[in-house]
């Protein structure tokens, strides 16, 4: 989330990996492929449901919430 403070330095996520095809996602999660914290259990095989972590903020992840 941006953060209206020019001044404020912090650090970026770098996404490695492959960006997921629009036209043939991948199986379980769409983006296991970049993912951070993805697992070959879960998030290879299983989509993740769509669950309310906060009132009005959702998340679709196995691991955070």
């Amino acid at each position: 989330m941006p953060i209206p403070d020019p001044t404020l330095k912090r650090d970026r996520i770098r996404l490695k990996g492959d960006v997921p095809s629009p036209l043939n996602p991948p199986s379980g999660c769409h983006f296991h492929t970049r993912c951070p914290v993805a697992n070959d259990s879960s998030c290879k095989r299983e989509v993740p449901a769509l669950r309310e972590a906060s009132p009005g903020h959702w998340v679709a992840c196995h691991l955070r919430g």
